[in-house]
């Protein structure tokens, strides 16, 4: 039986443009709303992620972090 899909936590999130729009196109690609994608990608994360190119990713975004801000 499938789990029934239900939104119990609700959050503020601070985005990149680029991340936003990473995430509309994919939602939309997917046919969910941004909250159902969201929520997809964290349930599947490991699934839809390759450990070895997160890591590099990572550590890159962290990287640019700081400057990123200002």
């Amino acid at each position: 039986m499938p789990k029934r899909f239900r939104l119990t936590r609700r959050f503020s999130v601070a985005m990149t443009e680029d991340g936003y729009r990473g995430l509309r196109s994919f939602s939309a690609a997917a046919g969910l709303d941004t909250g159902e994608a969201l929520s997809f990608l964290f349930e599947n994360f490991d699934s839809v992620t390759d450990a070895e190119v997160l890591s590099h990713r990572l550590r890159l975004f962290s990287a640019e972090l700081e400057a990123r801000k200002r």
